[in-house]
């Protein structure tokens, strides 16, 4: 969430009405998130102005651990090297960081192509943007999930029900830290996910949603004390239930 709006900001900057900004002050701490979309908090260090040059030698962007040369424009300006610098901070500073961890094992190969991308400036802005939107179209819709056998078969569903809240095994990355709070696409999701940790023996849908409509799922150790909740779906293996009544 927080690269996908760094990267719709940067390609606002890139093509504003003033023409291409740059941010010289590239810190994370320039940035807030505000009703899930990421702000500038000072553009006092912006700038449209781009390095004028005479030959494409004096194009040359400068980092501390690499640099990269660009072409001189016939109008005698570095071409498009606001808009790379800006991209190549979002690598350094926000990308490396976040990009390689929390999503699904499908989706992993795409965002390393972006993250290698990004970090080479083999993409400007535009091709960015769209292997984003690729990546959340991915998400958002499951299309991502490889067809596996159907596991929901293997468990039991209790409509209106959910386990009493408290500290149970953790997971990576979990929505919660008391927990194993995890984001699914469907119910059959949630069982592979499930099936892939042993300590998991019954997990819980309810009605909340992240930020792209998908439901939160709580995977439980044990499914004892059950509690009515209308808005709840609890879902217990099979084996785990064998030896119990429901």
């Amino acid at each position: 969430q927080i690269c996908l709006s760094l990267v719709k900001l940067l390609f606002y900057l890139a093509h504003s009405p003033l023409g291409s900004i740059v941010l010289l002050d590239f810190q994370p701490r320039q940035f807030v998130m505000v009703d899930g979309n990421l702000k500038v908090t000072d553009m006092d260090d912006a700038s449209t102005e781009e390095l004028s040059c005479k030959e494409d030698s004096d194009c040359t962007l400068e980092f501390p651990t690499k640099s990269f040369p660009l072409k001189c424009s016939g109008a005698g300006r570095c071409e498009g090297i606001n808009e790379k610098k800006n991209l190549f901070n979002a690598y350094r500073y926000f990308f490396t960081y976040l990009l390689p961890h929390s999503a699904p094992p499908a989706l992993r190969p795409l965002l390393s192509d972006i993250l290698n991308a990004t970090g080479d400036l083999r993409y400007g802005i535009n091709e960015t943007l769209r292997a984003f939107e690729k990546v959340l179209h991915l998400y958002k819709s499951g299309l991502y999930l490889q067809k596996r056998p159907l596991l929901l078969k293997d468990y039991i569903s209790l409509k209106g029900f959910r386990t009493v809240e408290g500290e149970d095994y953790k997971c990576w990355p979990s929505y919660s830290h008391l927990g194993c709070l995890l984001s699914i696409h469907s119910a059959e999701e949630g069982a592979a996910i499930c099936n892939a940790q042993p300590q998991c023996q019954s997990f819980i849908v309810t009605q909340q949603r992240t930020w792209t409509g998908r439901p939160l799922a709580s995977f439980q150790s044990s499914w004892t004390d059950l509690i009515p909740d209308t808005n709840a779906v609890v879902y217990i293996k099979r084996s785990a239930s064998s030896g119990e009544r429901l």
